[in-house]
């Protein structure tokens, strides 16, 4: 009789613990940058020569853990051309909640020349953990994957923002919590592929876990308006430097105020 009480006792505990952990409030961020079915398609430049193409989208929506999320890919393939110097074969994807904009889930699959990387890891928001196939550490509250920060940073508004004001974010990477502040740099109106653009100047401060093999600064603009889509992306590497920039977009939140009218008024 005993035994059965303790029993029920733990049972008791248990299904307390996880009543408990399912009902945490997570926070509510405001968006109106992107909604599922954006799609944004990128020529990815070395020097004067388009070496392969990327591709940032949310196709559709998720349910983890009772929650709704953003399924985010993003995709760097090198084109067939190119294929012979350097093959690279890239996904990342993120489960991002749709409401607190934090990740449940991040991947990334790299195939760059002979190198070869797989990481994964589940984002236990409520109880402060990331697991990994290498482990179990802690993290803080809504930390990020290098992904997540990027679309979350796409929500922020910078319009009483000075140039050198920082965000202060955290992104998890393979063991670690590493600092990621997004620097602001001011405003620049660009011309791309897709057309032309008012867009503002940020830089992430990546440590550990970026989306290239860089060894300097990353420099992206971004639209200046309520969507925040990227519109050039420029990064050093260990000669010289990868720009990729906006060829195309579709499935978009809302209107792209930031574009102006080409020539012909369109």
């Amino acid at each position: 009789m005993k035994n059965i009480v303790v029993k029920y006792l733990i049972i008791a505990f248990v299904l307390g613990s996880v009543s408990i952990a399912q009902n945490k409030k997570f926070r509510k961020v405001e968006n109106k940058a992107f909604a599922v079915g954006e799609k944004l398609t990128f020529d990815v430049r070395y020097g004067f020569v388009t070496a392969g193409t990327a591709i940032m989208a949310i196709p559709k929506m998720k349910r983890i853990f009772g929650r709704d999320v953003y399924h985010v890919v993003f995709r760097v393939n090198s084109v067939p051309a190119f294929d012979p110097f350097y093959k690279v074969r890239d996904r990342y994807e993120t489960y991002l909640d749709k409401e607190g904009l934090f990740p449940w889930r991040f991947e990334q699959h790299i195939r760059e020349g002979g190198f070869k990387r797989d990481f994964s890891a589940f984002f236990d928001q409520r109880r402060g953990i990331a697991k990994t196939s290498e482990g179990t550490y802690k993290i803080p509250p809504y930390v990020n994957d290098i992904v997540s920060a990027f679309y979350l940073a796409r929500t922020f508004d910078y319009s009483d923002k000075k140039v050198g004001d920082r965000v202060h974010l955290e992104n998890f990477y393979k063991d670690k919590v590493y600092p990621l502040d997004v620097v602001y740099l001011g405003k620049e109106t660009i011309t791309v592929e897709a057309g032309t653009f008012n867009c503002i100047m940020v830089e992430p401060l990546v440590v550990e876990g970026g989306l290239f093999k860089s060894e300097g600064n990353i420099i992206i603009w971004l639209t200046d308006d309520d969507l925040k889509i990227p519109v050039k992306v420029k990064t050093k590497v260990i000669i010289g430097s990868i720009d990729a920039e906006l060829t195309a977009y579709k499935g978009l939140a809302g209107e792209l105020k930031a574009k102006l009218p080409d020539k012909n008024g369109s």
